[in-house]
């Protein structure tokens, strides 16, 4: 299994605080999704306002503790640091310091993440959720919807 979040954006204002993520300096909806081992896209998440943490989504969706349940591995990026279970990341240092036997297991895990990249660009690959202008209540809907409707295109 492959996760990873990703934010998307709203027309929300500086008012709106909670939406307001830090790391892409702009305000959204933090949304986790799942992968198979070959990039297709599985699971989105609920919505959560854009500074919730990645780690932090997972934890509250319960992502973690399914799969740590079932025993199914999983990949993440960094932002998944200290998740626990059977959620795996890479060595956490600047690469110059990262011996190479750490270097090796980080270039292998970012060839494996790269799938889940490719997920979540098939997700905003939908117009729709470049730039969402509705309330934020029904953000969680839409996604779902695209889903749904992605997965249905495919299966034909």
């Amino acid at each position: 299994m492959l996760l990873d979040g990703t934010l998307l954006p709203t027309d929300r204002i500086a008012a709106d605080r909670p939406f307001y993520s830090g790391k892409h300096k702009r305000h959204g909806m933090n949304v986790q999704v799942l992968a198979d081992p070959f990039g297709r896209l599985l699971w989105a998440s609920p919505a959560l306002p854009g500074a919730v943490h990645d780690v932090r989504a997972a934890r509250e969706h319960g992502i973690v503790d399914a799969l740590t349940e079932i025993g199914v591995a999983c990949w993440a990026d960094k932002g998944y640091r200290g998740a626990g279970g059977t959620v795996r990341t890479p060595y956490w240092g600047r690469w110059e310091t990262l011996s190479a036997g750490q270097q090796a297991v980080n270039r292998s895990h970012a060839k494996i993440r790269a799938l889940v990249e490719q997920a979540v660009a098939t997700l905003k690959s939908w117009r729709l959720l470049r730039k969402l202008r509705c309330s934020t209540t029904r953000i969680t809907a839409l996604v779902q919807a695209v889903l749904t409707l992605h997965l249905a295109s495919s299966a034909a």
